[in-house]
Formats: C-alpha cells, structure tokens, sequence
C-alpha cells in the first residue's frame, strides 16, 4: 500500500490532479501494483479525505505546537512506538505539524494495521496528508521526511 501512497505523489503533484477512484484502479493496475494493495490504498486515502475534510478553518489555522502536551495512550504508544512518537513531537516543537494533523496523523497510523509503524511509513502518512491538502512541506519538514535512516545522525547544537 506504501508503495502505491508514494507513487501517487510522485506522479500527481496536486491531489486535484489525481484521477477518480475507477480510472486510478485502471492506472494503477496497468503500472503492475496489485490489486489487494491498490484495494487497500484506496479505501485508505478516502478515508483520508473523510477526515481532512472534517477539519474545521479553526483546525487548519491553529498555531502547530500552541496546544499543550498530548499524552499517548497505552495502546497508542505501543501502536506508534517510541520513535514515531518522538518524531511526531518534533514535528510539532518545530511549528510544523499542526495539533489535528498530528491527530489525522495517528489515526490514519492506525488504519495500518502494521504496529509499532516504522519510521519511514509515518513520513508517508504525514506527506499524503499535506498532499491530500494541497500543501507542500517547508524546507525543513520536506528535510525530515526525506531524509535518508543510513546516513548520520544529525546533532542538536
């Protein structure tokens, strides 16, 4: 499913552009991605626009990183680790992740069913949902969603 998440954005630069859900079937079948796969990326992004769409102008416009401290769940926490969490809070501390993105975040994390979710899984579940919305990542989350696991660690300082 991943795989087709990632293809979609790389050959539909704006959501707008993608095709409705039959002729994307047709398409993406014709590339050669399977056809549970292209099932499970479908339901999946519609369930995305679901709750994008839900979002209300004061959602879209709250402050990222205004909102307090969110405290995780037990089941939350072991459905998104440790390293997706902290990514997450990043994500936030650095004004770049809006509280109900973080939200939509976590719950499309869920709709996975692929716990604790990697790292690099989370970065596309973050991007398809600046995707879906039209917004292009800033330099710097477009920097740490793309940025390579094997090379090394950035300092803090």
């Amino acid at each position: 499913m991943f795989d087709i998440l990632v293809y979609l954005y790389e050959t539909y630069y704006r959501s707008e552009a993608c095709p409705d859900s039959e002729v994307l079937i047709k398409k993406l079948s014709a590339v050669g991605f399977e056809e549970e796969d292209i099932s499970q990326a479908i339901g999946w992004l519609s369930d995305l626009s679901a709750a994008t769409s839900q979002l209300s102008p004061q959602d879209q416009q709250q402050p990222a990183g205004d909102s307090g401290f969110r405290v995780y769940a037990p089941q939350e926490f072991d459905a998104l680790g440790t390293e997706a969490i902290g990514f997450l809070q990043f994500l936030e501390s650095a004004k770049l992740l809006t509280p109900a993105h973080r939200e939509i975040v976590i719950e499309r994390a869920f709709a996975t069913n692929d716990y604790p979710i990697a790292l690099d899984k989370l970065k596309v579940i973050i991007l398809m949902i600046l995707w879906s919305q039209g917004k292009e990542p800033d330099g710097l989350m477009f920097d740490e969603l793309f940025l390579d696991d094997s090379t090394e660690p950035r300092l803090l300082h």
